[in-house]
Order: structure tokens, then sequence, then C-alpha cells
């Protein structure tokens, strides 16, 4: 659902950064019509298909993932009835437990903040230039989720 005509929509926040996120400072958002607010963080885990992590670092094309999450809050906007919307995306080196991602949803109703935070980051997943890194404990790196991760995976290249 839109907003309603004749008002000024959803604010909206879409970052990439290298700073580590606070999600105290994510919060509180929107206004009193909101009743819902949705806080998603995406953090560093130990583990990735089996195997032991160590770190993970994620490359961006900075200017471009800014552009591509902004439309994809503005997407959330369109199809759910929200007041806030805010992502922030982290890249460089990230040690284990470190939030790599954080959205922000605040909505009328807990239906659509849990529905545009989850359109949010599937998108994200889906389309964001960034790439992700992982190193684990056994000293071998791969790429995941980018254009020649398959080679490295096979090859042990790094």
């Amino acid at each position: 659902m839109m907003a309603p005509l004749g008002t000024a929509g959803p604010r909206m926040s879409a970052r990439i950064t290298v700073d580590p996120i606070d999600p105290a400072a994510l919060l509180p958002v929107g206004s009193t019509a909101d009743g819902a607010v949705s806080l998603f963080i995406g953090r560093v885990r130990d583990q990735a298909g089996g195997l032991s992590v160590r770190r993970l670092a994620y490359e961006a094309y900075a200017e471009m993932a800014r552009e591509e999450l902004a439309d994809i809050l503005s997407e959330a906007a369109a199809r759910w009835t929200v007041g806030h919307l805010e992502a922030v995306h982290r890249t460089g080196t990230l040690e284990l437990g470190e939030i790599s991602v954080a959205i922000v949803v605040a909505a009328p109703h807990r239906e659509q903040a849990y529905a545009a935070s989850r359109y949010i980051i599937e998108e994200i997943k889906r389309r964001l230039p960034i790439w992700k890194r992982q190193e684990y404990d056994d000293g071998r790196s791969e790429w995941v989720g980018a254009a020649g991760s398959e080679h490295e995976t096979r090859t042990g290249a790094k």
C-alpha cells in the first residue's frame, strides 16, 4: 500500500559505510502513527557451509550500491504503508559478531514492518553490488555471492 495522496511519504535513508554499525543510533524512528518498529541485524557468524569462519571482508561499488539500496527502499515504500525505512550495509573487514547490515522499518502495523524488512534484506542479497569474501580458520578464503566465486571455490584461488 502506498502513502495517501497529499502526504510527504516515508522517511528513507540508504547508506554504505566502512564504519561500525550502531543499532541504537538507528532507533527510535517513525512517528506516533507507527505502532511497529522492526530492526533486522545481520552479523558475521562463525560457520558457513560446515566450515569455521574466521572473518568476512566486504567490497562494494559504493555509489552504485547506495543508489540500488535507495531503489530497494523506494520499492518497499510503494508496496507497504510505512513511516520510516533505513538500511545500512558495511564494507571492509569484519570480525565474528560484528554487524554487516541493519534494516529499520517503522509502520502502523507489524505485518507491514515485517514484510517490508524481509523484502529489503532479500533484495539486498540479490541485487546489491557488494561482494563477500569468507576467510576460514584453515587459512582458505573464497568469494561468495559474487561473479567468479564458483571458480575460486573449485580452484582454491584467493
